[in-house]
């Protein structure tokens, strides 16, 4: 049950992201003076900000923002993860040693200085968070999809194709791609959230999305110097991350439970 409601609520959040632009009725970047710090109304459902933006269709459009940048991240960071761990699981030896002590210097130093670092070396701006945070999780990932491919490498199935003289390629696709994979999406999905957290606050900072644009992380920052008058304006962003957080840890959770259980059974 958990499982379902959890990936019902991430489609219903997926949902509003694909479709914003026909979800919310105002242009997210378009402002009103004359409008600013409306309280909610029939025209404004959670009312407007500092420019009189909607706050609805800017929090409806930063769900884009910040779920496409996540989608990308995992994408490029299965990509490469993938490619590295199990060449160094399946082949071991001497790649094995120089794949894992690359990802060692990587592992080294905290993922969110890390990326600071990167961002230093590339400049600010949506493009480079996304480049620097791949570069600061790929190494965690590969390390375990390393793991899963050497426990898969000595199943029975897989030593006997070995034997046999199965192809080398044909043998990761068939027999280990789908366990990693499987493997690769709970992880993923686990850790959707902290991607999501970086994304919020180098964009907080400065250094990801940029104004104008309608990220939560930009929404917080611009509401910050209104905190003392305007509380809510970072509340709602705020809600936003939180909630996004919740529903995809509860759903990585839901499905690793799932998933060990059926293990078990096996």
């Amino acid at each position: 049950m958990r499982l379902k409601i959890a990936l019902f609520l991430a489609l219903c959040w997926i949902f509003v992201a694909l479709f914003a632009p026909w979800i919310f009725p105002y242009d997210p970047t378009l402002g009103d003076l004359e409008q600013k710090f409306l309280s909610p109304s029939a025209q404004h459902w959670l009312g407007t900000d500092h420019l009189g933006r909607d706050i609805l269709s800017r929090l409806g459009y930063g769900a884009r923002i910040s779920l496409f940048s996540v989608f990308v991240i995992s994408l490029l960071i299965a990509l490469s993860s993938f490619i590295i761990g199990i060449i160094a699981g399946y082949k071991g030896g001497f790649i094995d040693s120089v794949l894992m002590r690359i990802c060692d210097v990587f592992l080294t130093f905290p993922t969110f200085i890390l990326a600071l670092f990167f961002i230093a070396i590339f400049g600010v701006g949506i493009t480079n968070v996304i480049l620097a945070i791949v570069l600061t999780h790929w190494a965690w990932y590969a390390r375990m999809i390393r793991s899963i491919t050497l426990e898969a490498k000595t199943q029975n199935h897989i030593q006997a194709a070995k034997m046999l003289g199965g192809n080398d390629f044909m043998i990761i696709i068939k027999h280990i791609l789908p366990v990693v994979f499987l493997q690769m999406i709970i992880l993923i999905t686990l850790d959707f959230g902290h991607m999501l957290l970086h994304i919020s606050g180098l964009s907080f900072l400065g250094l990801g999305v940029q104004a104008p644009m309608p990220e939560w992380g930009v929404m917080i920052q611009d509401s910050a110097p209104y905190i003392m008058e305007h509380p809510i304006l970072m509340l709602y962003p705020g809600l936003c991350i939180f909630i996004s957080v919740a529903i995809f840890n509860t759903l990585g959770e839901a499905l690793r439970d799932k998933y060990s259980l059926q293990m078990e059974k096996q």
